[in-house]
């Protein structure tokens, strides 16, 4: 436990669970980051809960030395969304990836999301499965060869970014594994958002998907591939800003040179209520292997789930008091049963 007088550190926050990940795995990076950025926020780890489901990523609340739960496959939003409405005192956090998340776990996410629940939701994407050894997963491109699709996937790759965004989540944002200022500038806020936050990392397995990320990632390709995207600046990327973002006539969006863009560069706004822009943006891109928008696509205020639930039973006692559960099992349309 801890005191308001103490000054808390990463080693607060770290377990004394030795790491096992495979070496060199960017599941560390983010480990690190969140490890070192929660002391700085305010967290405490007694108010602070780590879910998970299955999979590489959801080893992650073993790590933290704060409350936790591994949970079956896919279901982690769901035990956070019981936690969040019945734990408000708490920060509730879930860690996933792009298999537990968004395939066997997909719906679970999405009304999650939807209902705009008190949890914040990191979503680490490798596009493969990685626990399991290397078959594809539902972010892997399209062509992929696997071990589970030797002659090539012939499966459209799901975007998180898009998904989140069509689920009308109220804070959504994407980041890399180890660019640790960006990530933890993209956490702040997501921490700080009341509501439903959903972050996608992309995250490096260099044992079953090694360099799928070089693009953003490699000194020499990043300058050309990020685009960062910062709340009311133009969305302009390249070592010079030399290359701009403009919305075509249907609403889409495409790249152009900047010095032929004009006023038509995008300026970028997360908060707009409409997620129309923030959805085109997130098209840009469906794999990270050309220029791909990073940062905060969205970020709004909307009513929060837990709190309405609550608001609901607190109304409901005070106008007829705290109810009975015997009396409600056997009121109503009931049978009596004989032999």
């Amino acid at each position: 436990m801890t005191t308001n007088d103490s000054k808390l550190t990463k080693k607060d926050f770290t377990s004394d669970r030795e790491v096992r990940w495979c070496p060199g795995c960017g599941d560390y990076a983010i480990l690190a980051t969140v490890q070192t950025l929660l002391p700085n926020l305010g967290a405490k780890p007694e108010s602070t809960v780590f879910i998970s489901g299955i999979g590489c990523s959801s080893r992650f609340p073993y790590y933290m030395n704060t409350y936790g739960f591994h949970s079956i496959h896919g279901r982690a939003p769901t035990l956070a969304t019981g936690l969040a409405i019945t734990r408000p005192d708490l920060d509730v956090w879930v860690v996933t990836g792009d298999g537990d998340g968004l395939s066997i776990g997909g719906n679970h996410l999405i009304h999650a999301l939807r209902r705009n629940v008190n949890i914040k939701v990191l979503l680490f994407n490798n596009e493969i499965y990685g626990l399991t050894k290397g078959q594809y997963s539902p972010t892997s491109p399209l062509g992929a060869v696997k071990k589970s699709t030797p002659m090539g996937s012939i499966d459209r790759p799901m975007n998180p970014v898009s998904l989140a965004l069509g689920a009308e989540a109220t804070f959504v944002a994407r980041s890399i594994d180890t660019d640790r200022q960006h990530l933890s500038e993209v956490l702040t806020a997501a921490y700080e958002h009341k509501g439903a936050a959903f972050v996608e990392i992309y995250q490096n397995c260099n044992v079953f998907n090694d360099g799928a990320f070089v693009a953003l990632k490699d000194p020499n390709q990043r300058d050309d591939n990020q685009i960062r995207l910062v709340e009311g600046e133009p969305i302009t990327f390249g070592p010079d800003n030399e290359n701009a973002v403009v919305a075509r006539g249907d609403g889409t969006m495409k790249f152009t040179p900047t010095e032929k863009a004009g006023d038509r560069v995008v300026i970028h706004d997360p908060k707009k209520e409409e997620p129309t822009t923030a959805f085109a943006l997130a098209r840009l891109s469906h794999n990270p292997v050309g220029p791909t928008p990073i940062g905060i696509f969205r970020d709004v205020e909307r009513p929060v789930y837990d709190e309405l639930l609550r608001d609901q039973i607190d109304k409901a006692q005070s106008e007829q008091g705290k109810g009975d559960l015997s009396d409600l099992l056997s009121s109503g349309n009931v049978w009596d049963v004989v032999n």
